[in-house]
C-alpha cells in the first residue's frame, strides 16, 4: 500500500512517520481493497493545547474515505483518525457485499 505523509510547515521525525505507517497498514486487514493513503499533519494557529491536526484520505476501490482529527499530539490524533477510518471501512465493506 502506498502511504504518502506530508507535514505542513514543519519536518516530521522518522519515529512519527513509522508510527503513522504502522497504524495505517493495519487498516488493510479490515478491507483488502485499500489502494493507498495520503496523510497531512498540521499545527493549528490556536492557543489551546489541542492544536495538532491529522487528516487521512484513504484510497479504496470505488471511492475515498476521509477522517480529520485534532488533539494534543500527532500520535493521539492519528489514533482517533485511524479508528474513524476503521469504522468507515467496515461500513464500506458491508455496502460492497450487498451490491
Amino acid at each position: 500500500m502506498q502511504i504518502d505523509i506530508r507535514s505542513i510547515h514543519f519536518k516530521t521525525d522518522t519515529k512519527l512517520e513509522d508510527f503513522i505507517k504502522d497504524k495505517i497498514e493495519k487498516l488493510s486487514q479490515f478491507y483488502d481493497g485499500v489502494i493507498g493513503s495520503e496523510v497531512s499533519l498540521k499545527v493549528a494557529n490556536i492557543e489551546s493545547a489541542e492544536n495538532k491536526i491529522t487528516e487521512i484520505r484513504l484510497n479504496v476501490r470505488g471511492n475515498d474515505l476521509y477522517a480529520k482529527k485534532q488533539s494534543k499530539s500527532f500520535e493521539e490524533s492519528t489514533d482517533s483518525a485511524v479508528e474513524a477510518l476503521r469504522r468507515q471501512l467496515i461500513k464500506h465493506k458491508e455496502k460492497m457485499r450487498k451490491i
